[in-house]
């Protein structure tokens, strides 16, 4: 990778995104609900953990290999699936293809902005991510779609509450991109010609409709019709997820999960995996961080499916600190959407890699010679640290 794209952390890559995207665009990765108290605990309680490692004894080489949802990926990162990623005119693809190459599972969303089946055509470890939105049958012919293009694992999102308030202010997304949306933009996009480029030589804009709500073939609703569906939608039922995961049949995961109570549930529906998760901060704002929710739930669960992290994950040493928490793999969001506005797909594999190397450091430096090796122990975890909810 050129020295002038390449990055050494997250953070570098959040900051060659914010100075390459026109404002409005960079902010939609960055906004959370209301006044953003669960969003900035997400990061934050990590740096609380702390690490209590050996200073002899670390083994030569590292196992980081793990299986999530039947699938053997080389690390324990998974990429969770976010919205219409037109960051990047190559989006989701580059995505996949930069999973494939760094030998991880991905998480497509319904709400993407390419077609599953362009992006499956690239990757063969597909998670396909769903919001219970619209009629059984229609849900029901969206799993089918997913099963025919070839999604290994399903993900349902449950934990969205449609906060719109945000106090930095929401920034305006445009329905659909056409002359007159261009024209109002274009004050702020002349300003980041690299950008502007990137979708001019191609001679589109950026894609704003969701072709996985529709049929195979379709240009599917635009971002908002989907989601207007969606809030018109009577939310699920323990026994529609439980429908829902019959209805797939394979590995099934329920993303959005803090309370012991709902993880048992979840249990009792039959899924295969849960996420710790509060949608990064875009859920009801006041949620405790995704990593003190994480050892109640691991602990009453964590024997019977596969439990997974998703919310905060900025340096590899955080993705150890959830592994010893009880954590099988991590998912990260806004980290390799900030790889892939820095840089497209090389940009989203340097994320990758910045995170394996960080996974790795912590494990020479704890002794373990595999991620399957870390316990609590590990970690220094303060007094008042987690949370247990739903007990």
């Amino acid at each position: 990778m050129a020295r002038d794209t390449w990055f050494e952390t997250v953070a570098i890559a959040q900051k060659r995104a914010k100075k390459r995207l026109p404002k409005s665009v960079y902010s939609s990765l960055i906004a959370a609900s209301e006044k953003g108290l669960t969003v900035a605990d997400n990061v934050e309680s990590f740096a609380q953990l702390g690490f209590a490692p050996h200073v002899v004894g670390a083994v030569e080489k590292r196992d980081l290999t793990t299986t999530v949802m039947e699938q053997e990926i080389s690390l324990p990162i998974v990429i969770s699936p976010t919205g219409v990623q037109a960051v990047h005119p190559d989006g989701e693809v580059a995505v996949a293809r930069a999973a494939a190459a760094r030998g991880t599972a991905m998480g497509l969303s319904s709400f993407a902005s390419k077609p599953m089946e362009e992006v499956l055509a690239a990757h063969d470890k597909i998670f396909f991510q769903m919001y219970w939105l619209g009629s059984r049958d229609q849900i029901a012919a969206r799993v089918q779609r997913a099963r025919e293009a070839g999604a290994v694992g399903l993900i349902v999102t449950t934990d969205w509450s449609f906060s719109h308030g945000r106090d930095w202010g929401s920034p305006k997304i445009p329905e659909q991109m056409n002359l007159g949306t261009m024209l109002r933009m274009s004050p702020e996009v002349l300003t980041k010609p690299r950008w502007l480029w990137s979708f001019g030589k191609g001679l589109r804009p950026p894609d704003l409709r969701v072709p996985n709500q529709g049929a195979r073939g379709e240009a599917g609703p635009t971002f908002f019709q989907a989601y207007g569906e969606w809030i018109g939608t009577p939310p699920p039922t323990w026994e529609d997820i439980a429908w829902l995961r019959e209805q797939w049949g394979g590995p099934f995961l329920l993303k959005g999960v803090v309370r012991v109570d709902d993880a048992k549930r979840a249990v009792d529906s039959g899924v295969s995996a849960i996420s710790v998760s509060n949608h990064g901060g875009n859920n009801l704002d006041g949620t405790p961080a995704a990593i003190r929710c994480l050892p109640a739930v691991a602990d009453a669960v964590g024997d019977q499916v596969e439990v997974l992290l998703d919310g905060g994950i900025r340096r590899g040493s955080d993705v150890v600190k959830a592994l010893a928490l009880g954590a099988r793999a991590v998912m990260i969001g806004r980290a390799y959407l900030w790889g892939l506005a820095a840089n497209g797909q090389a940009g989203v594999e340097n994320v990758l890699d910045i995170l394996r190397g960080g996974v790795d450091s912590a494990l020479m430096a704890l002794g373990k010679s595999s991620v399957h090796e870390l316990t609590r122990e590990d970690v220094l975890i303060p007094d008042g640290f987690t949370r247990t909810l739903g007990v």
